[in-house]
């Protein structure tokens, strides 16, 4: 199964892996998943840190990738399908990172694993985290 991580999650799994549920556990470990991450993370990641509201051992510009690959993780792109989804998702709340996910989520029919409350509100296969 494909799955979608949430930025927090993919966060979590580098550096607190014991904040998942076994669920959560199993959905990452499963040798069948196929783990994605989102353009979109890899922006709110670079924003955060630039704003000083997330730490990291290096500049996410060598991070991110590096930890892409020492995780398996497959980066998802943003296309054209995707952000034109974002303009027809309910207003339910206002963070673009996590509007591009869900419009990312339900294009592709991929479920996204999140402990977000807020994904919930949407039309979007969930996976506890």
């Amino acid at each position: 199964m494909r799955i979608l991580l949430d930025t927090q999650c993919w966060l979590w799994m580098l550096i607190a892996p014991e904040r998942f549920s076994s669920e959560g556990r199993a959905h990452l470990t499963a040798p069948e998943n196929e783990l994605l991450l989102s353009a979109g993370s890899a922006w709110e990641i670079a924003i955060k840190h630039a704003l000083g509201r997330l730490r990291l051992p290096m500049e996410p510009a060598e991070y991110v990738p590096s930890r892409l690959a020492a995780t398996g993780t497959l980066p998802l792109a943003i296309d054209h399908r995707h952000a034109l989804r974002v303009g027809q998702l309910p207003p339910h709340h206002r963070d673009p990172f996590d509007r591009i996910l869900i419009a990312q989520a339900q294009v592709e029919a991929i479920p996204i694993l999140t402990s977000d409350p807020h994904f919930a509100r949407y039309e979007v296969d969930l996976l506890p985290a």
